[in-house]
């Protein structure tokens, strides 16, 4: 059996993910309403929750485990600023191995949780030449290079517990969150380096050639990583609220004269630099939201 039909094959039922969710349920009397995932370099966003009851992805049952440096591996319940959370110290991503099914199947467990609002954080590559190291980019949109060959989470039968058959995309990125991103950020003093654009993902785990950087921006892509996108369309999927920011680590290499290499050495060392005032962002973020859950 080819590479692509297993990937398509392999999923979790809405049974497997309700038993995962009920596990965790139990472990813990937090009940999330806001579910974060930390891009590389970017845990830090996980200690700064209160009151935390942390499991590692290996106890968790049904739950893959992160391979890549920089990514801690837990999963941490506590609350931030006074709302329960949930905080992935770690994702998954293609290039691992990992079935595109078992890359998003925490936002199915983040759903049946009770979370309402989902905030990834990715690190990328500037395509965008008025985006400097250092930028942190609002995502407005998305460009799935994997989708365009068959590589969708939501490829296979639907279960409709979880969401409709054709879910639309062109809402994907909540608007009233992308403004509140950009309304904090001004009061915050980050203007300067606060960007909006639209995110392209790749598989990985090498980063990407010359020609394609250049391919890439004039499609119309700012920014370029290998995560996040997968997690946003499950996520929407389920009927979570999604928000997502990317920290530009590195600029792409558009001229072949260049002596720049991407490494990932640079993506981490970048993370540190900007993560007091990610974490400042996303958490002021989370005290200005609106939730529906009562208790939240």
């Amino acid at each position: 059996m080819s590479i692509s039909l297993i990937s398509v094959s392999f999923r979790y039922s809405f049974e497997d993910c309700k038993a995962t969710a009920d596990w965790l349920l139990a472990q813990t009397s937090v009940r999330p309403v806001v579910g974060i995932v930390c891009g590389s370099g970017m845990g830090g966003l996980a200690d700064m929750l209160k009151d935390q009851v942390a499991f590692n992805y290996k106890d968790i049952p049904n739950f893959p485990q992160s391979t890549v440096h920089g990514h801690a591996g837990r999963l941490v319940f506590g609350t931030l600023k006074g709302r329960p959370c949930v905080c992935m110290q770690g994702r998954f991503h293609l290039y691992e191995g990992y079935a595109i099914q078992k890359i998003t199947l925490p936002m199915r467990i983040f759903s049946l949780l009770g979370v309402e609002t989902v905030m990834l954080t990715n690190a990328a590559g500037g395509l965008n030449q008025d985006f400097k190291v250092g930028d942190i980019m609002i995502m407005k949109d998305h460009i799935n290079m994997p989708g365009f060959a068959g590589s969708n989470p939501l490829a296979g039968a639907n279960d409709d517990r979880f969401g409709v058959r054709f879910p639309c995309m062109s809402d994907a990125y909540n608007r009233e969150l992308q403004q509140l991103a950009v309304d904090v950020g001004q009061e915050l003093g980050y203007g300067d380096f606060l960007r909006e654009g639209v995110y392209c993902v790749l598989g990985g785990p090498s980063f990407e050639t010359i020609a394609e950087c250049r391919m890439l921006h004039k499609l119309g892509a700012d920014a370029v990583g290998m995560s996040t996108a997968h997690e946003v369309i499950a996520a929407h999927h389920c009927g979570m609220r999604v928000f997502a920011l990317s920290l530009i680590t590195n600029r792409a290499v558009m001229d072949y004269d260049s002596e720049e290499k991407a490494n990932h050495e640079e993506v981490l060392e970048t993370g540190q630099h900007r993560a007091i005032q990610l974490e400042k962002l996303i958490s002021t973020m989370v005290t200005r939201m609106e939730y529906n859950n009562t208790n939240a």
